[in-house]
């Protein structure tokens, strides 16, 4: 995977929450605060991240 955020800009800094991975398929994976905004599908699950950290991925994605 390669990370697309945790410049040291993010809430976190450089630790490592939150942020946003690419994988090698090209898939997107978020890590975040595990969120309890409804109850997902079996299987699924929802994380909270800040905008800060979308707008930092789109950046280094180049979208």
């Amino acid at each position: 995977m390669t990370r697309l955020t945790g410049n040291g800009n993010s809430p976190c800094g450089e630790d490592d929450c939150p942020n946003v991975y690419r994988t090698a398929s090209g898939s997107i994976v978020v890590q975040g605060d595990v969120s309890d905004a409804f109850t997902p599908p079996q299987g699924e699950g929802l994380v909270e991240i800040p905008e800060s950290v979308l707008r930092e991925a789109v950046r280094a994605l180049g979208w």
